[in-house]
């Protein structure tokens, strides 16, 4: 009786425990069934949504779909699926486009592109011409004891040289300057020649050139003038210029002389230092005044110049320029000795240099404009 009763608690114990480590052991993994599955849905969710992203990504239609399925146990420590669509999209932004060969022709041909040369027979690496030209017209102003004997003219200059760059040219020039003289000049030139005729051609009678002498100085030069341009725009620019070459200066002083223009009867003019008479011919056409030559000085000498200059330009492709310049010449003459107002007892019968001013140095300021090409 004993027995029985203790097999049946022992039985039925035995039958309540093992029911409850059952149930137990059910609902464990009844739970981690769901979990696993649940968590199984949200990494195929996240990975259809960043595969969204990717074929919205510029030139994704010509990619290969990349497999973004994780398994799930890299779904399981997946922090979220946000930062795992950032990091898609930041590497779709990556992803090198098509070229712009359009961009890429216009740009010179990319980063390491030079810029162009144009070097050839007419022009240089920077795409100016080789040779240049000009050629303008303007006045001169005397200067410094220059003044003193003439006055103020004209003149005009041509040149064109090889020209090296944009900025630096070297042309050979030719100027030829014409200046008057001043009366102060011309009233010391005709008491010198009064005197001399008076002394030595009493023909000639008292005071003959009085109000009659007249005349002019001109100068004419070859140089070599360096000019650098260091200022151009896409209309203006400025350059300075200076040069060196030979100067060859002359004067002449003449009286007026009747004449048949055009015809043969004219005046003989004063002959040098003495009056050369008169020659009468026939055949003109009317009667006017005419100049002659009454005295004459030359001079040859070294001399410089420097200035500076504008250009301006219409357009960008014209190679035609208007320029102005100013410049400051010397002129390294050599003086020679001769009769002035102030030594006239030394005039001789065998004087030949009446005019010393013409062998002094030689100052004036020349401002031309013309045409530059």
């Amino acid at each position: 009786m004993y027995r029985s009763i203790c097999s049946s608690e022992v039985e039925r114990r035995w039958t309540g425990g093992a029911s409850v480590v059952v149930r137990r052991a059910v609902a464990v993994m009844t739970i981690l069934g769901a979990g696993v599955a649940a968590m199984g849905a949200q990494t195929t969710s996240s990975a259809a949504d960043q595969a969204g992203v990717v074929a919205q990504q510029p030139g994704a239609a010509v990619q290969t779909p990349l497999n973004l399925q994780l398994p799930a146990s890299e779904a399981m420590v997946s922090s979220s699926a946000s930062e795992g669509s950032d990091a898609v999209v930041n590497e779709a932004k990556a992803e090198p486009g098509a070229p712009n060969f359009a961009a890429m022709m216009r740009a010179g041909g990319g980063q390491n592109s030079r810029r162009p040369r144009y070097g050839s027979t007419f022009r240089n690496a920077d795409g100016s011409d080789k040779w240049m030209g000009y050629g303008g017209g303007g006045f001169g102003l005397p200067v410094a004891n220059t003044n003193n004997y003439l006055s103020v003219g004209y003149g005009f200059q041509v040149g064109g040289g090889r020209q090296f760059s944009k900025h630096f040219a070297l042309p050979v020039e030719f100027d030829w300057d014409h200046f008057g003289f001043t009366q102060q000049n011309l009233n010391n030139q005709t008491t010198i020649y009064d005197t001399y005729l008076t002394d030595f051609d009493p023909s000639a009678g008292t005071n003959a050139l009085s109000g009659l002498l007249g005349g002019g100085s001109h100068v004419w030069s070859f140089t070599i003038d360096p000019t650098y341009t260091f200022y151009a725009s896409h209309s203006w620019g400025a350059y300075v210029v200076g040069g060196v070459g030979f100067y060859h200066k002359t004067a002449a002083f003449t009286v007026p002389a009747p004449a048949i223009c055009g015809g043969g009867y004219g005046y003989g003019g004063y002959g040098g230092y003495g009056y050369g008479g008169i020659g009468v011919g026939y055949g003109g056409f009317f009667p006017c005044i005419a100049s002659a030559t009454f005295d004459k000085y030359t001079s040859n000498a070294p001399g410089f110049n420097g200035g500076a200059g504008i250009t301006y330009k219409f357009s960008d492709y014209s190679r035609i320029q208007l320029y102005g310049e100013l410049r400051y010449v010397f002129v390294v003459n050599s003086l020679k000795p001769g009769i002035t107002v102030n030594n006239m007892s030394d005039i001789t019968a065998t004087t030949t240099n009446f005019y010393p001013a013409n062998s002094m140095h030689t100052e004036y300021i020349p401002f031309k404009f013309g045409i530059r090409f």
